[in-house]
């Protein structure tokens, strides 16, 4: 019994991690790793972990996990978490197996009842969606050409894609509204006195994007501290700097969904 018990708890971490990434929540997933390690230590043999193994423990978690309710995780804050949500349920699993457990594809296809070569194109399939869904679609918005043009190179470079420029409010806004920008980089000033704080509200309260501004006024840093518009890089900037900013912004979890 005591080498079964250390067998188990050898085993709690990647229990814990997976099942907070099954359930989309540290709470939920607790819960189900208890009840789990209940069930192996009160009847071994009868659910299959006789000698508890991260196999026949994670088959346990699926089978637990399909009573409750669904088997369909709560919405998590993290977005590669979110996005995977949109696949498939046998499809989520199977990547979770493989990228976050590190399971051979053979273990992770027997887990989720598909043949290896059926795990493999899922996966393929899979990997393709997540590239897809978290390349941005960012909108420039910058009275400068040079600086526009340099912006764009950085953000292509990191694979993400520049789905237009503006160098006017309004000609910000009406991007925003034909273009669907997931992300915006903003200058403060704009061109025949537009505001990009302003931009950034209208942004952030009729689109749900997120700015990032990119500016050399620092007497407007002030206002976008009090409302929390978005950070800031100053001019003049490093590609890295910018670089930086846009994957915090694009990775980064919803701050709502955290206060919860």
């Amino acid at each position: 019994m005591r080498v079964y018990a250390r067998e188990m708890n050898a085993r709690l971490p990647s229990l814990r991690r997976y099942a907070r990434a099954l359930t989309g929540s540290v709470e939920r997933g607790d819960d189900l790793v208890t009840r789990c390690v209940e069930i192996a230590v009160m009847a071994p043999t009868r659910f299959g972990v006789a000698l508890p193994s991260n196999g026949s423990l994670y088959a346990l978690l699926h089978a637990l996990f399909d009573e409750d309710g669904e088997g369909r995780p709560d919405r998590s804050p993290h977005p590669i978490e979110r996005v995977l949500a949109r696949r498939p349920e046998t499809d989520r699993r199977l990547y979770l197996l493989v990228a976050l457990e590190e399971l051979p594809v053979a273990q992770a296809a027997k887990l989720t009842d598909l043949s290896v070569a059926e795990a493999m194109g899922r996966l393929i399939t899979t990997r393709e969606f997540l590239r897809d869904a978290m390349t941005a679609r960012v909108m420039v918005v910058e009275d400068n050409a040079i600086a526009a043009v340099d912006l764009g190179e950085v953000i292509s470079g990191m694979g993400h894609v520049v789905c237009g420029t503006a160098t006017t409010e309004p000609e910000a806004l009406a991007l925003a509204n034909t273009e669907s920008p997931t992300l915006a980089l903003l200058d403060i000033r704009l061109a025949r006195g537009g505001s990009g704080i302003s931009v950034a509200r209208t942004l952030r309260d009729r689109f749900a994007v997120p700015v990032i501004f990119v500016t050399a006024y620092a007497g407007d840093l002030r206002l976008l501290d009090e409302e929390g518009l978005g950070p800031v890089i100053r001019k003049p900037y490093s590609p890295n700097a910018v670089r930086d900013a846009i994957t915090q912004a694009v990775f980064a979890p919803l701050p709502e969904m955290l206060l919860h």
